[in-house]
């Protein structure tokens, strides 16, 4: 981890967490359900979605006040609810997560699907009951469940499931994890923008910069399947094969992988300095932090 970002991490998590622990504590009315929802919410994890919307925020000049955190916590939520319903024996049958057992493991299959459905509901009515303008709420419940849901995230997710069954060509295999993946970053930046009063224009450049950063994060998942080690990611490695899941490594090879990974993290680095160029305030350097952490793990 650089030193850049692991600064960055050790400020701003801390109240993405206090925000998602609080709001779970407080609006959680049976006890068993929230110790299920809070095991995987504190289990740990990058947070890089979160940190993206912050970042955003913060390479505008804007202040950061409790809306943007709790935004930011609301995307984490999701990304947590998604991470409890891929690891279920239906799914992608995990047993490991974020280096402890996964959700199901502990709490069981049905309790595991109701934590899901606790995170995604409440992390929508964490951005409903906040302080922000209420065109600000509105524009970004509607960004948030386009991504998480079946134009997003959730289509991304049945596209995968179904290349288990067939190999998928690499333009099938972009567009499956332009949405399982990338959706949610893409709200990040957008979300960031859209707190920080960003226009149009910028906003725009701000979801391309996600696309590029969205697919170099996957690639660069993919490789990590094959080539590192349960200890260092946290859970099981090969799951990709073992699933016949369509990878970049398996379309492309592994140096080929490599190659792509590094051509769209160069075209998202290019994303950002036409972003400085039509918005001499942005300050690119935190967003380029993350990029420099992807490109290290």
């Amino acid at each position: 981890m650089t030193e850049a970002f692991q600064k960055f991490r050790a400020v701003y998590v801390p109240l993405v967490e206090k925000e998602m622990t609080g709001f779970l504590e407080k609006h959680t009315a049976n006890d068993y359900l929230k110790e299920s929802m809070l095991y995987s919410i504190q289990a740990g994890g990058k947070r890089l979605r979160p940190l993206l919307v912050i970042a955003a925020v913060l390479s505008f000049g804007k202040e950061l006040e409790k809306e943007d955190c709790q935004v930011a916590a609301a995307l984490e939520m999701i990304h947590t609810y998604s991470l409890i319903h891929d690891d279920l024996p239906a799914m992608d049958d995990d047993d490991l997560r974020r280096g402890k057992p996964t959700n199901h493991k502990v709490y069981g299959e049905a309790h595991a699907i109701l934590a899901g459905d606790g995170l995604l509901t409440a992390a929508i009515q964490l951005i409903a009951i906040s302080q922000l303008d209420m065109s600000k709420k509105v524009l970004l419940i509607q960004q948030l469940t386009r991504a998480a849901g079946t134009q997003g995230m959730v289509a991304g997710q049945a596209g995968d499931l179904q290349g288990e069954t067939r190999s998928l060509s690499l333009e099938e295999l972009v567009e499956v994890h332009e949405a399982k993946t990338g959706a949610l970053i893409e709200f990040a930046l957008i979300a960031g923008g859209i707190l920080a009063d960003q226009t149009e224009v910028i906003i725009e450049l701000l979801s391309s910069f996600a696309r590029y950063l969205g697919l170099a994060f996957q690639i660069r998942d993919d490789l990590l399947d094959v080539t590192s080690s349960e200890e260092e990611l946290g859970k099981q490695v090969g799951r990709d094969e073992t699933l016949n899941k369509s990878t970049y490594p398996g379309l492309l090879g592994i140096e080929g992988a490599a190659k792509e990974f590094e051509q769209q993290m160069k075209l998202a680095s290019e994303k950002l300095a036409e972003i400085q160029a039509c918005n001499n305030e942005f300050q690119p350097m935190l967003l380029e932090n993350i990029l420099k952490q992807l490109a290290l793990q």
